[in-house]
């Protein structure tokens, strides 16, 4: 049986950060050395919305790891957050992604005054793009290992060269123009990788030739042990963000680096999440056994 708890932080910035953390009411006499688990969404997400989160902190709270489930600065797709006195627009339409750095760190540091010590970061989709980047850039020293699901390849090249070519760059050059004119806050509509909002600064950052958040340009950066996961369907079926991503991130002993594909699952773990749960759980033991 666990609790949860609504909680909150403020990052290094005095962006104000809200969460669900799940304890065991009993202690069940874990026999990990995992203390705490963070549990990202993806984009536009948050951390009530995701049912897929929801299983892996119940699953986890299970075997005697805490699981903080979290808003990061681009939950829902806009949102306004308190920064101290003022207020600013945020969500998947504004965000800049390397601020998840600010985000996570918050959240361990958060954990730490909980009296965790050993914390794992686990994010999906975008939010596996964010802990990628953010143990590749600005690793926390409590940090102790980091499990991506399902990071889609943001490579600009890569899109230029794919079937969606003309979406994409229609898209990009709007939003090179928006910036260009001096208005990166303005929104426009999105046509790729899927229509939605977004200003075009956030687009730019994110998709743009700098390519700031191609995953396998720092995955070697990664000190601590990761566990890497994608769903057969997504890599056969999800276009170039996924095609070859799990052949290109590879397996390697010496970096502790460890990843899995799960059978028949698509991008959202769809009728798999027990699959998925079992992945993680499994390296888990492998990793962090008393």
């Amino acid at each position: 049986m666990s609790q949860v708890e609504l909680v909150r932080t403020a990052t290094a910035d005095q962006v104000r950060l809200d969460g669900a953390l799940q304890t065991a009411i009993v202690d069940q006499g874990s026999t990990h050395q995992l203390d705490a688990m963070i549990l990202l969404h993806g984009v536009g997400s948050n951390f009530y919305g995701s049912m897929l989160m929801e299983s892996l902190a119940g699953a986890l709270v299970q075997v005697g790891i805490a699981a903080l489930r979290v808003n990061t600065r681009g939950h829902d797709t806009v949102s306004t957050a308190r920064c101290g006195d003022g207020v600013k627009r945020v969500g998947a339409a504004y965000e800049i992604v390397a601020d998840a750095c600010l985000d996570i760190n918050a959240w361990v540091d958060y954990l730490v005054t909980r009296g965790h010590r050993t914390i794992g970061v686990l994010g999906h989709s975008l939010g596996a793009v964010k802990v990628c980047y953010a143990l590749a850039h600005q690793p926390h020293p409590q940090v102790a290992c980091v499990i991506p699901v399902s990071p889609p390849r943001l490579s600009c090249a890569a899109f230029r060269e794919s079937a969606d070519s003309g979406r994409f760059l229609h898209s990009l050059g709007e939003a090179e123009s928006l910036v260009a004119a001096g208005r990166p806050d303005d929104l426009f509509l999105s046509r790729f990788p899927f229509p939605t909002l977004m200003s075009a600064a956030c687009y730019v950052d994110k998709y743009g030739p700098a390519e700031r958040y191609n995953v396998l340009n720092f995955v070697d950066s990664i000190d601590c042990p990761a566990l890497y996961v994608f769903g057969q369907a997504e890599v056969e079926q999800g276009g170039i963000a996924f095609a070859g991503m799990p052949e290109a991130i590879r397996p390697s002993a010496d970096a502790g680096r460890d990843l899995q594909v799960v059978a028949g699952a698509d991008h959202f773990y769809s009728g798999q999440a027990p699959a998925l749960i079992e992945i993680v759980l499994s390296w888990l033991t492998l990793r962090f056994s008393a």
